[in-house]
């Protein structure tokens, strides 16, 4: 909530104030943020307000001189003071509009503890309205004892207990040495062997199949054919408590596809959420096709977001089209509404 001097509400202030407080609002969502700038001369400087993303709250910054200087730093605290951000991003400057034409930054990785630790120019000119993204690829810190940075997103992954590990490893035995298995897995390449009773407490489906007198009771068998047998794994590692990052990351979609199915709720909760971390002009409209699919509110809101609040739906005009020729006609209605809603007169 914004306030002036004079304690007035948003809609109190002028006019003048109201748009001042726009000029300096960045929007954020996944690891992109987005500053959208109405109103810049041709010799002044702005600085936005602070938006929080990762561990450090943040500031971008703009001055004209002889060259647009664009400036991105941590926001000084204990924080940035005592673990300075190793920073890993791509900066966009564009004209707002349909005819909008990007000016891309090389990826940069920097040390960046203050407003001098990085400044790009930019060399051409942006007047009047214009729109800065910055695109973070990594954030990374340095242990306090020294050492190799390490990325924060991987390190914010929760960490096991020793008896939780302990119990984890056994599971895995269970699962990968067939300790006891009492089930067959047909999967379209292949079969696995896994225990009824695992599989029963991951899923109201898997365990209803036991439960009464159906086929895969009497025969031991399951046949999930719509799977391959890596994608396959990668489930029954999931369900054992013992999938590698790396795996969740390759198999989303056919465990979002499974979780589905087998109404496996937490796996489904936690792929859309993996989904939605890493947002891209190069899937957001896949994206958006299984978001709706699945009825995943929060991933498409996420993607219309990311296409026409955030204005990236300029960047895929080619894919646009073919997407708008075979997509869902209610997507679609709901597409146009979001644009309504953007772009609705002020």
């Amino acid at each position: 909530m914004y306030e002036s001097v004079l304690g007035l509400s948003p809609q109190q202030q002028p006019q003048s104030e109201r748009q001042k407080m726009v000029d300096t609002k960045v929007e954020t969502i996944s690891r992109l943020a987005q500053w959208r700038i109405d109103n810049f001369g041709p010799c002044s400087y702005k600085k936005s307000d602070s938006f929080k993303l990762g561990l450090w709250n943040w500031h971008l910054a703009i001055e004209k001189n002889r060259y647009l200087y664009v400036r991105l730093f941590p926001e000084p605290s204990r924080v940035s003071k005592d673990h300075p951000p190793i920073a890993r991003f791509i900066l966009r400057v564009s004209n707002l509009g349909l005819s909008r034409r990007p000016y891309i930054s090389p990826i940069h990785e920097r040390l960046l503890r203050n407003s001098d630790d990085f400044v790009w120019p930019v060399d051409t000119t942006f007047y009047g309205r214009f729109v800065i993204d910055v695109e973070f690829l990594d954030l990374k810190i340095c242990p306090a004892s020294g050492g190799q940075p390490n990325s924060i997103w991987p390190a914010q992954e929760t960490m096991q207990s020793l008896t939780t590990q302990g119990a984890l490893r056994t599971m895995s035995r269970m699962l990968y040495e067939s300790i006891h298995t009492d089930v067959t897995i047909n999967t379209a390449d292949g079969t696995l062997r896994a225990h009824k009773a695992i599989l029963s407490a991951s899923s109201p489906v898997f365990q209803s199949m036991f439960l009464h007198d159906l086929r895969e009771k009497e025969s031991s068998t399951i046949e999930i054919d719509d799977m391959s047998l890596e994608s396959c794994m990668a489930l029954l590692t999931y369900v054992y408590g013992t999938i590698k990052p790396e795996d969740f990351w390759k198999h989303r979609l056919a465990l979002l596809a499974a979780a589905n199915k087998y109404d496996m709720t937490d796996l489904k909760d936690a792929c859309e959420e993996s989904l939605l971390e890493d947002i891209n002009s190069g899937n957001v409209l896949e994206r958006l096709q299984e978001a709706w699919l699945y009825q995943l509110d929060t991933l498409k809101k996420g993607c219309l977001k990311y296409l026409f609040e955030f204005g990236k739906i300029y960047d895929i005009k080619d894919d646009i089209s073919n997407f708008f020729q075979t997509t869902d006609r209610d997507l679609l209605a709901e597409m146009f509404h979001e644009v309504l809603t953007v772009w609705k007169p002020a």
